[in-house]
This record gives structure tokens, C-alpha cells and sequence, in this order.
């Protein structure tokens, strides 16, 4: 999973009510970049006075950055979640990183404005280029892009 969804309060609860349960009900296992453990990480490190809590963010960036690529390695595609006027920078990066290691990726945009570079894209045109460069496409229901991604990483129907 790739998105900014761990950001906001409405987005965990879009990300845990809807997007992760269609997942798991087409039998797709998720590895998660927002579970508890790295929010627990930043949490502390943001409760920790100067001088000392720069440093340890800076830690706990790299540690997590590490942490969201070692999942990347480790999954058979990505669905990324393109909501907003612009795609997430953070996801866009994993989008790249995911399709030069020849996986595939979904992006998921039910975001009804406008975010492409012309009319002929819904998003950036070199995001769309990269997920369609790595086999998927960009889906415009939660459905449509968990059963595309089941399809593309091989798993069965349940």
C-alpha cells in the first residue's frame, strides 16, 4: 500500500473501513506502511525536549524510510492511493521505486477534481506513465483497483 492515508484522521479511517478490508476479502495480504509501530516511533521522538529530538528524528526518518523500502522489496505489487490535487510525493516516489523493481502497481484516484497534466490523464502524467509502465492502470473505485492488483500480483478469488 502506498498513500498519504496515515496522515489525517478521515484517511486512517477510509484507509481501516474500506480500502484494507476490500484487500483482505480478495485475499490479498497488506503490508501496511502505517501500522503502529512507526507512528509510535515518531510519537516518541516528538516528545523528547531539544536539544536531542532533531537528531533523533532525523533517526527515526531514515529508520522508516528504510523500513517503507524493505516493504516494497518484499510485496508482489502496490496499490497506491492518488487522491488530491497532486499525487502525494511520498507515494509517487514509491510508485517509481516499486516499477523499477518490476512490480505492479494500481493507483487508486476517486478524487472527482481535475489532477493531470492534460485532459488525456488523471494524474501526473509521469505517475500514470509509471503505473501503466509497471502493468496496471489507474482504477477510479476502491473495487475495481483491489480486484486489478489482486489479478496482477496472481492471487485466487477467495
Amino acid at each position: 500500500m502506498a498513500s498519504p492515508l496515515g496522515f489525517t484522521e478521515s484517511g486512517r479511517l477510509y484507509w481501516r473501513e474500506v480500502v484494507e478490508p476490500a484487500l483482505r476479502a480478495a485475499g490479498v495480504d497488506v503490508l501496511d506502511p502505517w501500522d503502529a509501530e512507526s507512528s509510535a516511533w515518531f510519537a516518541a521522538a516528538e516528545r523528547l525536549p531539544e536539544p536531542g529530538r532533531t537528531a533523533r528524528l532525523v533517526e527515526v526518518n531514515a529508520r522508516v524510510g528504510r523500513r517503507n523500502a524493505s516493504l516494497l522489496d518484499r510485496c508482489d505489487g502496490v496499490l497506491a492511493v492518488l487522491d488530491g490535487v497532486d499525487v502525494d510525493s511520498g507515494t509517487a516516489a514509491e510508485i517509481g521505486y516499486a516499477g523499477a523493481l518490476g512490480k505492479p502497481v494500481v493507483g487508486l484516484r476517486t478524487d472527482l477534481r481535475p489532477g493531470g497534466d492534460n485532459s488525456a490523464t488523471p494524474v501526473n502524467l509521469q505517475v500514470a506513465y509509471f503505473i501503466s509502465a509497471a502493468g496496471g492502470r489507474v482504477c477510479t473505485g476502491v473495487g475495481e483497483a483491489v480486484e486489478l492488483i489482486r489479478e496482477l500480483i496472481g492471487r485466487p478469488r477467495p
